[in-house]
């Protein structure tokens, strides 16, 4: 607490926004068919604070839901393939082929194989957030120096006290790592697939299509400012996270 109070924690954020503040008034004083001003967003989110909560509330229903989904399947296969060299080289190019393919092309099938509501929203959300979690997850689990290894195999430790006791804690700075990628991207996913299914009628992602249909900016604006602040509380939140979890870790020492 008494590091963000210091004033270089906090100052530099400040001129930023300034800064950035300065330069979106600029540009939305002469184009306004660009960008709205400031205070039309403000306006925007003040008049009906309640519509923008519902929308943002869907999404972020979607989002956590999705990435709850992503993230464990990616973790449990991520032991698995860690477990296994066999399954890794038979399983992980077709996470590569998973992760290249464009999941935009895949949303219009997912919407007519299981409608409107949340199932596609969930299954894009979870497609997104997968690879990073696997990859890092993966990653972590085989990172494990060879004589910790060695010294665990000398009092005969199972597979499974490895697995629970020193490839665990290996990964989580790894895990940790992909949540701080994966979170903001499970909101990607979410408004992603409410932007692709037209007959949807809650979300931030169908707020801002709607709205951008019919020239709104500051509805647009004020749709993005809500995701923005979404995006950085699940931020906020992983960091608080794993500053707690991982108090133990070099990557938490302040520098």
């Amino acid at each position: 607490m008494r590091s963000a109070l210091h004033p270089r924690t906090w100052v530099p954020t400040v001129v930023a926004l300034l800064a950035a503040g300065t330069v979106w008034t600029l540009v939305a004083r002469d184009n306004p068919y660009v960008l709205p001003r400031l205070s039309a967003v403000g306006a925007e989110l003040a008049g009906d604070p309640g519509f923008y909560a519902a929308n943002a509330a869907t999404t972020l229903g979607e989002a956590l839901l999705g990435l709850l989904v992503g993230a464990v399947a990616a973790f449990c296969l991520g032991v698995a393939v860690s477990e296994s060299a066999v399954l890794r080289r038979a399983v992980m190019p077709l996470a590569v082929v998973l992760n290249v393919t464009p999941v935009v092309a895949v949303v219009p099938a997912l919407i007519v194989a299981f409608g409107f509501g949340m199932t596609p929203k969930v299954v894009v959300t979870a497609l997104i957030v997968f690879f990073p979690v696997l990859m890092n997850t993966t990653t972590g689990l085989r990172s494990v120096p060879r004589p910790v290894l060695q010294v665990f195999g000398t009092v005969a430790a199972s597979r499974l006290d490895v697995l629970l006791r020193v490839r665990v804690p290996y990964a989580l700075p790894y895990l940790f790592s992909a949540l701080r990628v994966a979170f903001p991207l499970s909101l990607v996913g979410a408004v992603v697939a409410e932007l692709l299914a037209a007959g949807a009628t809650r979300g931030l992602g169908t707020v801002i299509s709607v709205a951008s249909s019919n020239s709104q900016l500051g509805t647009v604006w004020a749709a993005i400012a809500c995701l923005a602040l979404l995006g950085a509380l699940l931020l906020l939140l992983v960091s608080t996270v794993e500053r707690r979890v991982l108090g133990w870790h070099e990557s938490q020492r302040p520098t």
